[in-house]
């Protein structure tokens, strides 16, 4: 069981960097950076949903940050 979990994981990311790089190589890296960086704030966003997790206040800052440095370079430009 554990090693099924193991290997979706392992599949799962290496399907996310094949992506990546291949935002990469057909955008530009200051369009494809920020919608990187947005998965940071879904991950937490879908723990506190689906996995009942409790953010404190110090760490819904953060993210609130992350998702505001986002924005900003989302529309900088």
């Amino acid at each position: 069981m554990f090693l099924g979990y193991l290997f979706a994981l392992s599949l799962a990311t290496g399907v996310s960097w094949v992506c990546y790089f291949r935002a990469l190589k057909i955008g530009e890296a200051f369009k494809v950076a920020p919608v990187d960086k947005l998965s940071l704030v879904l991950v937490a966003i879908f723990a506190f949903t689906f996995l009942g997790e409790r953010p404190s206040v110090r760490e819904w800052l953060g993210i609130g940050m992350i998702a505001g440095g986002v924005l900003l370079l989302a529309f900088k430009r």
